[in-house]
């Protein structure tokens, strides 16, 4: 596999289909619901899932894709090569906004992420990845990350895991953001990844988040030193729904062991 190849292909796709997304802000958006009312849907991230779709499977029909909305392959292993898409990252705030949303993008290959991409659309901001040979952001390498601490941390996570909920002990939620220096919820996990990436973050969790929301970033964070897993520490399996911690990896055990406490 020619990668550097594959990897200028993968830019040109999501470029082209960022142009499109940002067309769509002058015409009028068909929103409808998933899984429930806030699970929001439109016709263009199905277009978009279907350009990229259309595309790969016209230039490289052996490979595979895994869409959030469902265009994609039934994927049960992750033999060979897998294309990870979400066509609109944070489609709330895509529809609300029209900001703080992103097209992410991993490939990978026999359950290794190869080539990460997270493209946020209207800062026109593409961060991508190769694996071993860094991350980058506009063709700018990124820095690897440095040491921090609980107490100097900004802190990724949704309030509504500070509330009582059936996921995770939330007393130990509240001492951790009483500790840190601050917290931040973007809506989007694909640009979450790329705070923790580029340091304007330290950590980002979730109780819930499926294989396209991450593999994308995944990649990109890895190159600069974060580590990601599961919140019960495991390697993410990258074939259905999990929790998930990317964070700078001075703090990442500590977090798990004193902070994270799941509910059987």
């Amino acid at each position: 596999m020619n990668w550097g190849a594959m990897d200028r292909y993968a830019k040109s796709l999501i470029k082209e289909a960022g142009h499109h997304i940002k067309r769509s802000f002058f015409t009028e958006i068909e929103i409808s619901s998933k899984s429930s009312a806030n699970d929001l849907v439109t016709n263009i991230d199905r277009e978009i899932e279907q350009f990229f779709i259309t595309r790969i499977r016209r230039d490289f029909p052996d490979h595979r894709i895994m869409g959030e909305e469902g265009f994609g392959d039934d994927i049960q292993s992750l033999d060979g090569v897998i294309w990870f898409l979400d066509p609109i990252d944070g489609t709330m705030n895509f529809v609300h906004q029209k900001r703080n949303f992103a097209i992410s993008l991993g490939i990978y290959i026999d359950g290794i992420g190869m080539l990460g991409y997270v493209y946020d659309v209207t800062a026109d901001d593409l961060y991508s990845a190769m694996k071993d040979e860094g991350a980058f952001l506009n063709d700018i390498r990124l820095p690897q990350l440095t040491d921090t601490t609980i107490e100097e941390a900004i802190i990724g996570v949704n309030a509504s895991w500070i509330a009582p909920n059936r996921y995770v002990d939330n007393e130990p939620m509240i001492e951790l953001v009483k500790t840190c220096r601050g917290t931040r919820s973007y809506g989007s996990a694909a640009l979450e990844l790329t705070h923790v990436a580029t340091g304007r973050v330290d950590v980002y969790m979730s109780m819930r988040l499926s294989p396209w929301d991450v593999a994308g970033g995944m990649i990109i964070a890895r190159e600069v030193g974060a580590i990601s897993s599961t919140l019960q520490g495991e390697q993410s399996g990258l074939l259905q729904q999990e929790t998930f911690i990317v964070s700078n990896a001075s703090i990442h055990s500590q977090l798990l062991k004193d902070f994270i406490i799941l509910k059987k």
